[in-house]
């Protein structure tokens, strides 16, 4: 049988198309895998959105973990993990630092608020003055997150401690911290879902998740918010005790003024990628700006004791203490 120079024509563009197909379908996309604090999803999905639109080969995948749950599973699951951010900086150095990462970098602030609805018990009334005296009544429910998987946890654990000094109301600590424990969830924002539901008038989150979620809040005074630095010797007056590194491990936590902290862990397999991707959050008119815009001060460039370890790319984000 003759082939005419039509069929020719037909089979040269079928192979053509084959190979087009073949090509396109062969390409593989960059993956860049992020566990990260909850309390930072929504910034850290603008980011990575942001990121991704520049660059149209990369996928990122993304994991909101409370930070202590989230560096454990890097630390003792071996979960894929290209980049590591904390709510807490210290989650990274006690858990992580010197076996799983080598460095650390602080790049960003927050504070503790008091989070509430339109229909929370006395939300027409309560204020700064007076809202641990109306968390202390017997028919208002509060909850918090839970100090060993989660540094907001911690942080409200410490945040009540402070405000029985601030307030002078004897025991007062003791007694908030005793009620309402079923209440405890694993994570900051899995606490949204309970106040939504009113099953708690009241939670204790940081006020940049409060902002992102439109959620009514009160701003405590800095002697108890965690907020501010120059109160760093008063915040280190009070201490929780926390889960370590194992599960028979207990490490006590001193009171500091809220830092998070970013890093790429050992095993990362994206390691050029994972720097470009930090490079990208830590600078101050792309990922910085994101954070600022969500309710997070920028603390770039900060001390870091970790310097001599940080990617050369990264280090203009940094500070070296010598």
């Amino acid at each position: 049988m003759r082939i005419t120079n039509n069929w020719w024509h037909l089979i040269a563009v079928f192979v053509f198309i084959l190979l087009l197909v073949s090509c396109t379908t062969g390409r593989t996309n960059r993956k860049l895998r992020i566990i990260h604090a909850g309390s930072v999803s929504i910034p850290v999905k603008e980011i990575a959105d942001s990121f991704m639109a520049i660059h149209p080969d990369v996928i990122i995948e993304t994991e909101a973990w409370g930070s202590k749950a989230g560096a454990r599973r890097v630390a003792d699951l071996n979960s894929p993990c290209d980049v590591f951010i904390s709510a807490d900086y210290r989650v990274i150095d006690q858990i992580l630092i010197p076996e799983h990462a080598r460095w650390n970098i602080h790049f960003a602030g927050n504070e503790m608020a008091l989070v509430y609805t339109g229909k929370s018990r006395y939300a027409d009334e309560i204020n700064s003055d007076n809202c641990f005296n109306i968390l202390l009544r017997d028919d208002v429910l509060y909850s918090r997150s839970d100090p060993d998987s989660d540094p907001c946890g911690s942080r409200a654990v410490l945040c009540i401690k402070l405000a029985e000094k601030y307030y002078r109301v004897p025991s007062m600590a003791n007694t908030l911290l005793s009620r309402h424990t079923e209440h405890i969830r694993p994570k900051e924002t899995d606490l949204i879902a309970l106040l939504e539901k009113n099953v708690v008038d009241y939670i204790f989150l940081y006020k940049s998740v409060a902002i992102q979620h439109g959620l009514h809040y009160v701003e405590l005074p800095d002697e108890v918010n965690l907020r501010n630095p120059e109160l760093d010797s008063l915040y280190q007056t009070v201490e929780v005790e926390v889960a370590g590194k194992t599960p028979d491990e207990k490490i006590v936590e001193k009171g500091e003024s809220m830092v998070y902290g970013i890093t790429i862990p050992l095993t990362a397999t994206e390691k050029e990628l994972a720097v470009e991707f930090a490079a990208y959050l830590l600078d101050p008119d792309k990922g910085q700006k994101i954070f600022l815009k969500h309710g997070q001060n920028s603390l770039v460039p900060a001390f870091s004791d970790t310097y001599k370890h940080i990617p050369d790319p990264l280090k203009k984000f940094a500070k070296n203490f010598r």
